[in-house]
């Protein structure tokens, strides 16, 4: 129950995985159905919470986490109960979850992969540069530009017959 929450935040949220690590209890506000995020350099942002992951949070909280005093949302499983630690502890749970899917030829499996494939497809669906890189928390548009390379019907609209007689 743990892993599919955390994996549910890093597929539609395209969350990093120190995102995850660094996450609270008290980041969630029910009410509203937002998530904040404290990203780099302790930058705060607040996220729609995704129904899925929200409903995925719920059913870890109520049946899996421990009743410890800790803030940190995702604990170990293990007593002696602690934060998960570190990133790539977070990507180890990705990892686990993309092997078992049983995907062939994946680029790679850790988390970055799941905010890779959330940005992709966005823009696919026709979300535009700048809702991606808000949701990414970009510093910079050029920065999710680079999500762009993926997103073939768009660059097809954009490209231009190769001209007749001139090899390349």
């Amino acid at each position: 129950m743990r892993d599919r929450a955390i994996i549910l935040l890093l597929a539609r949220l395209g969350l990093r995985a120190g995102d995850i690590v660094n996450m609270g209890i008290d980041d969630i506000n029910w009410s509203d159905g937002t998530l904040t995020v404290w990203g780099k350099g302790k930058k705060e942002s607040r996220l729609p919470l995704p129904q899925d992951a929200g409903d995925a949070i719920l059913v870890y909280l109520d049946t899996v986490r421990p009743h410890v005093a800790l803030k940190s949302l995702f604990l170990c499983l293990n007593a002696p109960y602690r934060s998960l630690g570190s990133s790539s502890t977070v990507s180890n749970i990705a990892r686990a979850a993309l092997t078992r899917s049983g995907i062939a030829n994946l680029p790679s499996f850790g988390a970055h992969l799941l905010r890779h494939s959330a940005a992709t497809s966005l823009l696919q669906t026709g979300a535009t540069l700048e809702t991606v890189s808000a949701l990414l928390r970009h510093s910079s548009l050029d920065m999710t530009v680079y999500y762009a390379k993926v997103d073939i019907p768009n660059l097809l609209k954009i490209t231009q017959a190769w001209p007749e007689g001139i090899s390349c």
